[in-house]
C-alpha cells in the first residue's frame, strides 16, 4: 500500500463517518482497448480445439458502420459475423469472417432469437461490447457439449444505482489517496440509501451523473456532490470487476452495467385489440433532448390500452420489437397497424426517460425481454415461404435517422426522409 496522508472523507456531504485509510486503485488507459487488436476472456483451457473467447468495445460516429454483418444460416449454428469490411471498424479491431458473437454489452445471446440479438446491437447506439468466439472452436465447443454461457466468469459488470438522500444524507463516504485524481472508493452505511440503492462496500467509483470522474480531484468530487440536489447516480465497480476490464485495456462505461436496481425501467405492453380498438391517442411532440418522439396519451379507460398498462405520457420506444428510432409519424402508425388485431409496444414513463437522457444512454440498451424457455419472446421475423433460412444485417445505420425494415428474409437499414415539422395523431 502506498503511504501518505489521506484526504478527508465526504462524510458531511454524504452523511457517513469512517476511518480514514490509505487506497489504490487500477490506472488504465481506455484507448487501449481501441486500439489494440484482439483481446482474450479467459486462462488457456483444456478443452482440445475450443480457443478463448475474443472481447471487442466498438465505438463509430454518427455517420459511420460499425463495418459487419450478422447472419443466421441454414445449417450453421450461432449469430455468425459476415461481410466483414475491408479497412472498416470491424476489421481494425480484429473481428473475422465467420466469428460467432456470444455477448452483447454484457448479455448472453448465442440462446436468443437471431432477430432480438440485431435488436440489442441497434438499441447500443454508437458504441458495443461484442465477446466472439471463432467459428472452429464454437463448433468444437458445441461438439464436446460445453455451455458456453460459462465460458466468462460471472459477475463481470458493473452497477448503476440511483440514490435519493435521506435526512441524514446518501449513506456512503469517498475516501482516496491525497493528490490523486479519479481515484475514489466507496463505504457505505448499512441499512442508509446507498446500501438500499445497491451499492456495494468497497466498491470503487468511476461516473458521477452520467459523467466521467477520472480527471476530477477530491475538491471537485465534493463540489459535484453537493450540487447534486436529492439524488445522485452513480456508476460504481467492485476491485475485481475493475481489474477485469483493466487487463484487457477496456474503459468501465455505463453502457455494460448491471441496472436491476434502477428504479427506471422500460415496460412492455402486450395489447388485443378490443370492438372499440386499443383506447390511445398516439401523438409526436419534441422530447426533452430536442429530439422528435411519440407520445401515448387520451387512454381510455377499461380499454386494451389502459388494462395493459399504458399511462398518459409514455414515450414510445419500439412496435413489436422493433425499434421506432428515426421513423416518423405515418411510419410508426404503419408499424402498429402492421397485425390488425394485437400489437407489443415498449414504453417508458415521462421520469424514466428523463433519466436515461441525463446519462446519455438508451433505455431500449437495457431491456431485458422474456427468455424463450419461459413461452414469451419478443416475435422475430417470419421467413418467407422458400426461402434459403438466412437472415442478416448490417449493424450500423447508413446516416441519422436510419431504422430496421424487413425486406424478403433480411433486416437492413434505411435512410428515413426528412420529417415534416407539424405535429400529428393518430388514434388507435
Amino acid at each position: 500500500m502506498p503511504s501518505g496522508r489521506v484526504l478527508p472523507r465526504l462524510s458531511k456531504v454524504l452523511g457517513l463517518e469512517g476511518d480514514k485509510k490509505s487506497i489504490i486503485k487500477f490506472e488504465f488507459n481506455p484507448k487501449d482497448g481501441i486500439d489494440n487488436p484482439a483481446l482474450s476472456l479467459t486462462e488457456d483451457t483444456d478443452d482440445e480445439g475450443v480457443g478463448e473467447p475474443r472481447f471487442y468495445l466498438l465505438n463509430k460516429g454518427s455517420t459511420e458502420t460499425f463495418g459487419f454483418c450478422l447472419h443466421e444460416e441454414l445449417g450453421c449454428q450461432g449469430h455468425i459475423i459476415r461481410q466483414v469490411e475491408l479497412g472498416g471498424l470491424a476489421q481494425r479491431r480484429g473481428l473475422q469472417d465467420g466469428d460467432r458473437l456470444l455477448h452483447v454489452n454484457g448479455r448472453f445471446v448465442d440462446h436468443m432469437d437471431h432477430h432480438r440479438v440485431v435488436q440489442k446491437i441497434k438499441a447500443s447506439g454508437n458504441q458495443v461490447l461484442l465477446v466472439v468466439l471463432d467459428g472452429d472452436s464454437y463448433k468444437a465447443a458445441k461438439a464436446l457439449g460445453r455451455d458456453l454461457s460459462q465460458m466468462l466468469p460471472a459477475g463481470i459488470r458493473p452497477r448503476l444505482c440511483h440514490i435519493t438522500r435521506d435526512k441524514s444524507g446518501f449513506g456512503f463516504s469517498v475516501s482516496g489517496p491525497e493528490g490523486a485524481k479519479g481515484t475514489f472508493q466507496l463505504s457505505v452505511r448499512q441499512d442508509g440509501p446507498a446500501e438500499r440503492a445497491g451499492v456495494p462496500p468497497g466498491s470503487w467509483l468511476l461516473e458521477l451523473n452520467g459523467a466521467s470522474v477520472r480527471s476530477y480531484s477530491y475538491a471537485q468530487l465534493a463540489r459535484k456532490l453537493k450540487r447534486s440536489g436529492s439524488k445522485v447516480t452513480l456508476l460504481v465497480a467492485s476491485s475485481a470487476v475493475e481489474e477485469f476490464y483493466r487487463l484487457r485495456g477496456l474503459r468501465v462505461t455505463a453502457a455494460l452495467a448491471d441496472v436491476s436496481w434502477l428504479p427506471f425501467k422500460v415496460r412492455e405492453l402486450h395489447m388485443v385489440k378490443g370492438p372499440a380498438g386499443y383506447g390511445f391517442l398516439l401523438k409526436e411532440d419534441d422530447c426533452s433532448s430536442g429530439a422528435t418522439g411519440q407520445f401515448l396519451w387520451d387512454v381510455d379507460v377499461g380499454l386494451p390500452a389502459e388494462q395493459a398498462g399504458m399511462k398518459e405520457g409514455d414515450r414510445l420506444l419500439a412496435v413489436n420489437g422493433e425499434s421506432i428510432e428515426g421513423l416518423d409519424h405515418h411510419q410508426t402508425v404503419l408499424r402498429i397497424r402492421a397485425h390488425d388485431d394485437q400489437v407489443k409496444l415498449l414504453v417508458i414513463d415521462p421520469a424514466s426517460d428523463e433519466f436515461y437522457q441525463s446519462i446519455g444512454l438508451s433505455p431500449l440498451l437495457f431491456f431485458e425481454d422474456t427468455d424463450p424457455a419461459s413461452g414469451s419472446q419478443t416475435p422475430s421475423l417470419p421467413s418467407p415461404s422458400g426461402s434459403p433460412g438466412l437472415r442478416h444485417v448490417e449493424v450500423g445505420p447508413k446516416g441519422p435517422g436510419s431504422w430496421l425494415v424487413a425486406a424478403a428474409n433480411s433486416i437492413g437499414f434505411t435512410q428515413s426522409p426528412h420529417q415534416e415539422q407539424r405535429r400529428l395523431h393518430q388514434a388507435f
